[in-house]
């Protein structure tokens, strides 16, 4: 194996939720791979151009597509733009998510359906509609999910149901698409200190203890958990289908 089939040259990516946490770190793995992305973003203006200034300062190619996804309007504008750019899309990443840190007794179906709309339907939404626009050569989709999937985490219960359901999402279409051509995968991240864990309950103890039941003594880092999304979504991923790709320092193996 050469390392050319880790290469991203000439592929054509949309990663949502692109310009905070991993979607950045996906976004700028992907461009200094050889990629041209479209970074999809929803509110945070800051974050956004503070991607564009690294981007340009290393002479990167990621474009910036500000859009709501749990809206039709939102969906629109990012397919309009990613149509009007790309004749063939090589890679769609789902980093996009949001959630609420409650107690159950707390929640409501609001809160459920305000969480599964934009991790679980928004990916769905994507997919189908995305379809004729994926290259016929081939073509990688990737939905980010965490290990809330899985097992139970404190006041991570909507969240970690829609991640369930993501997961659940990405076997079915990658069985259906797989004929096609488009390899659908999940990349499970482990605890990662991102702004999105920093905002849960006792953030700061939850982080501790994730880095002291790794093997290693530490949290997985966001460069490792976008180096293994590129390795998904190049040409040396070609066998792996539907699968859930656990990248999060060893934790798992001993919890």
């Amino acid at each position: 194996m050469t390392t050319d089939l880790f290469s991203l040259q000439g592929k054509r990516a949309l990663v949502t939720g692109g310009t905070r946490g991993i979607g950045r770190a996906i976004a700028m793995r992907f461009a200094r791979a050889g990629a041209v992305v479209i970074a999809n973003y929803v509110r945070d203006v800051a974050s956004a151009e503070a991607l564009t200034a690294a981007a340009e300062a290393e002479g990167l190619r990621i474009e910036l597509c500000r859009a709501d996804l749990t809206s039709p309007k939102g969906m629109e504008q990012l397919l309009e733009q990613v149509q009007g750019r790309f004749e063939t899309l090589s890679s769609l990443v789902h980093c996009a998510a949001t959630g609420v840190h409650k107690p159950l007794e707390q929640l409501t179906p609001r809160h459920f359906d305000w969480t599964f709309a934009l991790n679980a339907r928004a990916f769905m939404d994507l997919v189908i509609r995305l379809l004729p626009r994926f290259d016929p050569q081939g073509a990688s989709v990737l939905g980010i999910s965490s290990e809330g999937a899985t097992r139970a985490i404190p006041q991570y219960t909507v969240v970690g149901a829609s991640k369930g359901a993501l997961e659940a999402l990405v076997r079915h279409m990658a069985v259906e698409l797989a004929p096609r051509g488009i390899r659908v995968n999940t990349l499970a991240c482990g605890t990662i200190a991102t702004d999105a864990w920093k905002s849960m309950p006792d953030a700061e103890i939850r982080l501790a203890d994730a880095a002291r039941r790794s093997p290693r003594g530490q949290l997985v880092s966001l460069e490792e958990v976008a180096c293994c999304a590129q390795f998904l979504c190049s040409d040396a991923a070609a066998g792996i289908i539907g699968q859930a790709v656990v990248v999060d320092g060893g934790v798992r193996i001993l919890a």
